[in-house]
This record gives C-alpha cells, sequence and structure tokens, in this order.
C-alpha cells in the first residue's frame, strides 16, 4: 500500500494537541506541563461547571434503593406525563424522559426509589482535539520485527510493553472477550472483522447504527479496538491480543458526546453478553461542588447530583466486578495534577473497581529506534495518586526535530512516530495519541492474562497480576505518573522479566 501523508493535517494536529492539552517543546523535563491544571482550578475557584458536561432538562436517571425497579414506576409513567427509554433490572437503574418541570419530586416519592437525577450530554471526546495523521511464526520487535503484518514495525508500544515476548510465549487473548465502548467502529476493517462478535455488540445512540459514518475518516472507536484485538493476518497491525474476541458497544455519537445514561446502559450491556474486559477509552471532569451548566450555558447548582451520578456509575462497575468483568478506563488528557486538584471527580475512571491508565511516550523513536527512553510521561497525561493504577503508551507530539524519517517504508516527520498508530476508518489505518491510546494496551494485557487463566478470573486477581508485574517506573512503588508502574505483557502471563531481543528498544545500544 502506498503511504501518504498530508503535511497540513500533520501541523494541525500538532497546533491543536497542544493548544487543548498545554504542553510545551521543553525536552528537558518529563512532567506534564502545569498551564492547563492552572486554568482547571482557576475555573473550579469561580464556581464555573465543566464546559463539556451539560445537564438535561427533561431526561433522568432513576436510581432504585434495591437492584430492581419498582413496579410502581411503570404503572405511574403517564401520571409524571413521562416515559421510560430503559430499565438496567440487574443494577436498580432506569431511564426516563418527561416534560413535567416536578418530575424529580414526584419520581423520589415513590416507594423503593432513592434518587432521581438529570441525565448528562458530555463530550468525552473531542474530535478537535485528536485530529490524526494518516497513512494509506517467531515475533521480533518494531521496528524490525520481520512480521509480515507491514505495519507492526510502527507500533512501538507493543515493544514497550514486550507483547511479541508474551506471543512467542504462548499467549495471544484466545479465548477472551473485550468490549470496547466507544464511538462507532469500521465493522468491514479488514484487520477488525475477524475478532468482531457483531451479534454481541450494540449501539445505545439513538438513531445512529454501530458502523461509523461520519465524512471525517478518523473513528476513535475503530483505532481503540485494533490497538487491543488487530488480527495477526499479515495485513496493517497487530493488536495487543490478537486473538481475543471484540465486543463493540456504541455509547457516543461519532463526534464523541452522549448522555451519561447510554455508557451505564452500555456496560451492563458488557456484562449481560459475557465480557472479560470493558474498555472505556473517554472521560469527564465533573464538579466536586454541584455547579453544573445546563442545555443554554447557565450555570445552576445542584449539590447531590455528583453524589448521585457517583451512586449511579457505582452500581454498574459493581455489577460487573461481581461478574468477573475487568474494566479499565482512561486517567484523562488534561495534564491535571489530582495531588493538588480536589475540584473534580474524573469519570469514569474514578468510580469503583475501575482501573485508571496514564499515557506514556518516547521522544524521538524514530530517530534511535533501537535506543530511545519509551516511557516518559505523556506531555498531556492527567496524573496523581491515587487517580492512576497503571500507564501504558499513549503516544505522545512534544518531540521538537521535523527531520524527515523512513520506518517501515513509511516516510513522515520524527515526531509522527511518536503517536501510537492502529486501524481507524474506511479500512485504513492513522497514528493518534491520547490515554485513549493506553487503555486499550492495558486492556490487551488483561486479555492475555485472562486467555491464560480462563474468563471467570476474579477482576481484583486480574488488576493484583497486572500490578504486580508491571514495570516500576519513577519514583519506587506506587507515584503520580506511572501509578503502579507500566503494563508489561511477557511478566503478567509469564511472572518473569522478558528476555532481551535483538530489536527491542530501551533495551539494547543500536546496532
Amino acid at each position: 500500500m502506498k503511504v501518504n501523508y498530508n503535511y497540513k493535517t500533520i501541523y494541525a494536529f500538532l497546533f491543536l494537541l497542544t493548544a487543548s492539552f498545554g504542553c510545551t517543546k521543553d525536552q528537558d523535563s518529563p512532567m506534564p506541563a502545569d498551564a492547563l491544571q492552572q486554568q482547571t482550578e482557576s475555573a473550579a475557584k469561580a464556581g464555573a461547571g465543566a464546559s463539556n458536561v451539560r445537564m438535561l432538562s427533561d431526561r433522568y436517571i432513576i436510581i432504585s434503593a434495591s437492584n430492581t425497579i419498582p413496579s410502581e414506576l411503570k404503572s405511574q409513567m403517564s401520571a409524571l406525563k413521562g416515559k421510560l427509554t430503559s430499565n438496567m433490572e440487574n443494577v436498580g437503574l432506569a431511564t426516563a424522559t418527561s416534560s413535567d418541570p416536578d418530575f424529580i419530586a414526584k419520581a423520589s416519592s415513590i416507594q423503593g426509589i432513592s434518587a432521581v437525577i438529570r441525565d448528562f450530554r458530555i463530550q468525552w471526546i473531542d474530535p478537535s482535539k485528536t485530529k490524526n495523521v494518516k497513512v494509506q511464526q517467531t515475533y521480533g520487535n518494531p521496528p524490525a520485527s520481520g512480521d509480515d503484518d507491514p505495519y507492526f514495525d510502527l507500533q512501538w508500544g507493543h515493544d514497550a510493553i514486550d507483547a511479541p515476548e508474551a506471543w512467542n510465549a504462548g499467549y495471544r487473548g484466545e479465548g477472551a472477550r473485550v468490549a470496547v465502548l466507544d464511538t462507532g467502529f469500521d465493522l468491514t476493517h479488514p484487520d477488525l472483522r475477524p475478532n468482531i462478535d457483531l451479534d454481541a455488540s450494540a449501539s445505545f445512540v439513538p438513531g445512529e447504527e454501530l458502523q461509523y459514518s461520519l465524512p471525517d475518516p478518523f473513528s476513535h472507536g475503530t483505532h481503540v479496538a485494533g490497538t487491543i484485538a488487530a488480527a495477526d493476518n499479515g495485513l496493517g497491525t497487530i493488536g495487543v491480543a490478537p486473538e481475543a474476541e471484540l465486543l463493540l458497544v456504541k455509547v457516543l455519537g461519532d463526534e464523541g458526546s452522549g448522555d451519561f445514561s447510554w455508557l451505564l446502559q452500555g456496560i451492563v450491556h458488557a456484562v449481560n453478553q459475557d465480557a472479560d474486559v470493558i474498555n472505556m477509552s473517554l472521560g469527564a471532569f465533573f464538579p466536586r461542588n454541584g455547579k453544573f451548566l445546563d442545555e443554554n450555558g447557565n450555570v445552576i447548582n445542584v449539590t447531590k447530583a455528583i453524589q448521585e451520578l457517583i451512586v449511579a456509575i457505582s452500581k454498574v462497575t459493581t455489577y460487573a466486578y461481581q461478574n468477573d468483568v475487568t474494566i479499565i478506563a482512561t486517567a484523562g488528557n488534561d495534564s491535571n495534577n489530582g495531588n493538588r486538584d480536589r475540584s473534580w471527580i474524573q469519570l469514569p475512571a474514578d468510580a469503583p473497581h475501575v482501573i485508571s491508565v496514564s499515557a506514556t511516550a518516547p521522544r524521538g523513536w524514530a530517530v534511535y529506534p533501537f535506543n530511545a527512553f519509551l516511557d516518559y510521561p505523556a506531555s498531556y497525561t492527567n496524573y496523581g495518586t491515587p487517580e492512576v493504577d497503571l500507564s501504558a503508551p499513549g503516544g505522545d507530539f512534544v518531540y521538537p526535530g521535523e527531520e524527515l524519517v523512513i520506518i517501515g517504508g513509511v516516510t513522515a516527520p520524527a515526531w509522527v512516530f511518536d503517536l501510537v498508530f492502529s486501524t481507524g476508518s474506511n479500512n485504513d489505518w492513522y497514528w493518534s495519541a491520547g490515554t485513549s491510546m493506553a487503555a486499550p494496551h492495558v486492556s490487551g494485557v488483561a486479555a492475555l492474562v485472562i486467555g491464560k487463566y480462563g474468563g471467570d478470573l476474579n477482576p481484583a486477581r486480574v488488576e493484583t497480576i497486572l500490578r504486580t508485574t508491571a514495570e516500576d517506573l519513577g519514583k519506587s512503588g506506587r507515584d503520580p505518573f506511572y501509578g503502579h508502574g507500566r503494563v508489561n505483557a511477557y511478566s503478567a502471563v509469564t511472572g518473569q522479566k522478558a528476555p532481551a531481543s535483538p530489536a527491542s528498544n530501551g533495551k539494547l545500544s543500536a546496532r
């Protein structure tokens, strides 16, 4: 395949990410920049709500005191000028629409209902901040793996986590089912199609099919799914767990926004469809002070809303945990220091039983591919203790040079190769960067672990394995940037340190 890229697209991508995340080109410090952190603190002190979270006026989340919905709720909906839109029987949640201005008070008075809150429309993923760069056995490591999947040599993240060494040890994710909760997906992509369980996949976005359909060619969900389980088929890329099964669940519109309730329904659906792992490469800040924006941008104060949101999401994450489902989510891309700023809560990452993942990246991997350090904290990643549980390759764009480099037959500026390469829409492949790219590396490793031990492995055991076998980077022990460490696929499935490879980046000197 001929490889093309557009310089204007590349430079626009760099500008957007730099402006949005407050990143710096300064290579002397591995720490994320504080610019956006300061902006977030200022917003909290001013009493403003998060601009990407809007409280809806006529849509509601109903929380039962038990794990069932009272029958009285169903029978009284007409009197409440409402309509039940979903019923999550196993967790005691429901959603409804109503034109009654007193719906919350009236529905809350029904016996067995503990709370009723307005639903939220959230810009979980902002496409304007994630413009992406496009390109049209025995396993070694990139960039000289010798593998027949032609773009595998661009996947430095697999080398960072020792995925090829795990494959060589016989672990490839067979038997594991990974649910990807995201935007739409390219269901016909040749790297994904062999591993998709289409019958169990579903869309919870009203009016949108599971298939990605925007004219913008980059599909966030497709990119994430490919990192987890792109097939080892001699074409394109390879997922961390290339023999795992993909259960695709659309909980966001293709433009990246979605209702909080869609996420709740998606988690319940994934559990009911026997997922072993749920990957959520999405997240948003919610103000702890209860100040939110309504649909018109006005600040409203609902002091109990955040506590009740946490109750709602805790119901579904606990349901997943009790059904042996491991949940993995992104720590976020706001350069936020959670140790210093306690004004916000990041959901779903901060919910119970969710493994929160920060992002790592090299700086100029393509220039020194055989001895580049692959594990700098990414310039945009959120960090803090206990916000971050684990870290994984997410890519970055801070390498200052613009020199052209050729790797695997692909020519691009050196910094482009520091991004994460994976599948995209229109049967294509793309680079991107973010904690959205880091979480699926962890989900892939979790799939390898479950493939080894079986689908009934308790999530606590999965997390223990991931933590205890992660590479302890940064300060000894748990630290704000790497959490318990950067995941290691080989160590997770063997309990041993990965053997040195002739093409092992960051482990050997250049040949």
